[in-house]
C-alpha cells in the first residue's frame, strides 16, 4: 500500500541543493567520489577493522578515514569518543555546511531553528559491539562503560553533529531498512514544502560492523565472487560504509543569499510490499508505486529520464524485483533509459545507501555522464533496460534513484539538473 502524505500547498516551495557532502570507499569528498563513479571504479577488498575469518567471505567496501577531523565546535575529548560511524557522518556534513556557504551567519536567527534528519540502521553499532564485549569478558574494566553506549545511541550522533556545527533544532532518525537515507532525504523535502521550514541538513550514514557483517552472511547475501547488479549470475551483494549530507533549501531562501544552486529535488515517493520480512514483492508493486508517486510529484512522465541509479544490490531475488518493476514503470520506453547500480563499485552502505546514490545523480546530472558498471558479464535477461557498463558522457535533466530495503521498504526521488 502506499503511504499517503499530506498534500503540498498549491504553490509549494521548490527544494534545492546548495552543499552536498560525500564519504564512500573511493573516498573522501565530492572530487574523489565524482572521478571513480564517473570511471566506474572498484574499491571493495578485504576486511579490515574487525576479523571475518569465520565468514563465507571476508571482502567488503571500507572507508580510509583521515587522521585527523576538521576544525569543528567539537573538544579534543568529543571528538576522540566519536565512533567510525560518527566521524562518516561529521566528514561528509562538514563538506556539505562549507559548501553551502552555511558557515557564514548571514542573520534570521535559522541556526536555533534548524532540523536535522538522518537516515541510519545500525548508528554506533561499533561502541555497542565494544560496551558488550567489556561487559562478558571477565576481570575487564569497566572504565568508560556508561559512554559507550551513550555513544552508541543515535540521538548522541546527533547532538555532537550540532555542536561541531554550531546549530540546533528537531533531530529526526529514520531508520527504515535500506531505504532510510533516501527516506530521510525525502522526509526533508516535505518540510520544505509544506512551509515548516527553509532549511534542511539531511542524509543518511552507517559504518561497518562486525554484528552486521556476520548477519548478512549467515542470510548468505553476501556474494562469494564479486558484486554484479542484474547480471545473469550475480551471487549476493557487498557490504560498505559511507555517509552523504546534503544541505536543503527552498529556492527563496537561497537565491536570496545568491547560493550557488546544485540541482533540485523535484519528486519522492515511498511505499511497502506488505509481502515478506526480508523479501521484496516477486513483481515489485511497491517499488512500481514509488516510482509512480516521485514522477507524479515531480510533474514528469518515464520518457523525461535520462538516468536511472537502481537499489541494484547483486542478490537474485532484489534485482530481479526491481527489473521487473521498472519494466512495468517505463513500459514501452524500457529500452532507452540508461540504468545502473553504483553498489557494483562500493558495495551496499545500508542506512547511507539512498542519500549517497542521491549525491551520485546530482553529480551525474552536473557533470553530464552516467556512472557504469564496469565487469558485469552476461545482463540477466529480464531486464530490458539497457546497463551503463563503460564511461559514458550525456547531457540529461531528470534523474530517478531507488531504494528499496528489507520489510517492503521501499522510496524514490526524482532530482533536476540546475540549468546554469
Amino acid at each position: 500500500m502506499l503511504f499517503p502524505r499530506p498534500p503540498s500547498p498549491v504553490c509549494a516551495p521548490r527544494v534545492v541543493i546548495t552543499g552536498a557532502g560525500i564519504v564512500t570507499p573511493l573516498g573522501v569528498g565530492w572530487t574523489v567520489n565524482a572521478e571513480g563513479f564517473r570511471t566506474g571504479r572498484r574499491a571493495i577488498g578485504p576486511v579490515s577493522v574487525f576479523s571475518a575469518a569465520r565468514q563465507r567471505t571476508q571482502q567488503a567496501g571500507e572507508v580510509v578515514l583521515p587522521t585527523t577531523l576538521p576544525a569543528t565546535g567539537l573538544g579534543t575529548r568529543q571528538e576522540q569518543r566519536l565512533d567510525r560511524a560518527a566521524r562518516l557522518l561529521l566528514l561528509a556534513a562538514v563538506e556539505a555546511w562549507q559548501q553551502a556557504g552555511w558557515h557564514h551567519d548571514d542573520g534570521g536567527g535559522w541556526r536555533s531553528h534548524l532540523p536535522l534528519v538522518l537516515g541510519t540502521t545500525s548508528a554506533g553499532m561499533g561502541q555497542g559491539e565494544d560496551f558488550f564485549r567489556r561487559t562478558i569478558r571477565a576481570g575487564a574494566s569497566r572504565r568508560g562503560q556508561a559512554t559507550r553506549i551513550g555513544q552508541y545511541q543515535a540521538p548522541q550522533q546527533a547532538r555532537d553533529l550540532m555542536h561541531a556545527l554550531d546549530f540546533s533544532g528537531s533531530a529526526t532518525f529514520i531508520a527504515n531498512a535500506c531505504a532510510s537515507g533516501a527516506n530521510a532525504v525525502g522526509h526533508a523535502c516535505e518540510l520544505i514544502r509544506s512551509g515548516r521550514s527553509q532549511r534542511v541538513l539531511a542524509g543518511g550514514y552507517d559504518a561497518l560492523s562486525e554484528l552486521v557483517f556476520a548477519g548478512f552472511d549467515s542470510l548468505q547475501a553476501l556474494s562469494l565472487t564479486s558484486c554484479r547488479p542484474f547480471a545473469a549470475k550475480r551471487d549476493g551483494l557487498a557490504l560498505g560504509e559511507g555517509a552523504a549530507v546534503m544541505t536543503l533549501e527552498s529556492l527563496e531562501s537561497a537565491q536570496a543569499r545568491g547560493a550557488t544552486l546544485l540541482g533540485e529535488i523535484v519528486g519522492y515517493g515511498a511505499a511497502t510490499d506488505v509481502h515478506h520480512l526480508t523479501q521484496p514483492h516477486p513483481q515489485g508493486d511497491a517499488a512500481l508505486l514509488t516510482m509512480n508517486a516521485a514522477c507524479r510529484q515531480a510533474g514528469i512522465q518515464p520518457a523525461d529520464i535520462g538516468y536511472l541509479n537502481a537499489h541494484g544490490t547483486g542478490t537474485p531475488l532484489n534485482d530481479g524485483a526491481e527489473a521487473l518493476a521498472i519494466n512495468r514503470w517505463a513500459g514501452e520506453l524500457a529500452d532507452r533509459i540508461p540504468v545502473s547500480s553504483t553498489k557494483a563499485g562500493i558495495g551496499h552502505l545500508l542506512g547511507a545507501a539512498g542519500a549517497v546514490e542521491t549525491v551520485i545523480c546530482l553529480m551525474a546530472l552536473g557533470g553530464a555522464w552516467l556512472p557504469p558498471e564496469l565487469e558485469l558479464g552476461e545482463v540477466d535477461p529480464v531486464c530490458r533496460f539497457p546497463i551503463v557498463q563503460a564511461p559514458t558522457d550525456a547531457d540529461f535533466e531528470y534523474a530517478l534513484t531507488n531504494s528499496f530495503g528489507f520489510g517492503g521498504a521501499n522510496a524514490s526521488l526524482v532530482l533536476r539538473r540546475w540549468p546554469t
